[in-house]
């Protein structure tokens, strides 16, 4: 099977002031396409600031991306805010909504940076809505809905430009348990069913236990994997 994401020697550094901070020592990760990858490690591991990399929200200071067989590290700002909006999906542990759009509105949001006519976009959250179940609140408002509805909406904006690759930050990090057994079982449907591929940063080894494939990160490294 083809690799969805290739990583090779990627590294990262920060610089804050005069001390040079490194992130990301050195990693190689290859993720087929259509596998849900759990990364899991302690605060200041590293797992966000990878997601971040291969999601094309910022660039390595050394190494290699590739994601879908295209080369991330020579892209401009411009041209990987063009290719995040075709590419990849983000779903956040808060939902990003903007208060005075309705649902439907919302998952439009990505599409406004296509030439899809208004009608066509419209048809694409409509159709997003339904797969996240909530056709029946296209027209609520996020202080209208419940939090586990507000993440179904934010995971229907990531899926309406249909991209391969979903990223996700702890995504159910701000739910209830059963809450975030639905949103994770709903994630687990976009793998299995609708051929997304997945990668998903969470402190929970429950949110884990969802995924293909749980590995770990430890000061900037890739530490282990775990079969899940």
């Amino acid at each position: 099977m083809a690799a969805a994401v290739n990583c090779s020697d990627v590294r990262k550094q920060y610089v804050k002031g005069k001390e040079v901070v490194d992130v990301l020592t050195g990693i190689n990760l290859e993720i087929e396409e259509g596998d849900f990858l759990a990364l899991m490690g302690p605060s200041g591991s590293g797992k966000t600031t990878l997601l971040n990399l291969i999601g094309g929200l910022d660039h390595p200071t050394a190494g290699q991306i590739e994601v879908g067989g295209q080369s991330l590290n020579n892209m401009s700002s411009k041209q990987l805010a063009q290719w995040r909006s075709e590419n990849v999906g983000f779903i956040f542990q808060f939902y990003n909504l903007l208060p005075v759009l309705n649902a439907q509105r919302n998952v439009e949001l990505p599409l406004l940076l296509t030439k899809l006519s208004r009608k066509q976009r419209a048809a694409n959250a409509a159709t997003a809505l339904e797969i996240v179940n909530l056709a029946d609140r296209a027209k609520h408002k996020p202080s209208e809905l419940s939090g586990g509805q507000q993440q179904r909406v934010a995971i229907a904006r990531a899926l309406v430009a249909d991209p391969k690759l979903l990223v996700c930050d702890e995504p159910t990090g701000d739910l209830d348990r059963d809450t975030a057994d639905e949103i994770l079982g709903l994630l687990q449907t976009l793998n299995t069913d609708h051929g997304k591929t997945i990668i998903m940063v969470t402190h929970d080894p429950r949110a884990a236990d969802h995924a293909r494939h749980t590995m770990h990160m430890d000061k900037g490294k890739l530490a282990s994997e775990v079969p899940a």
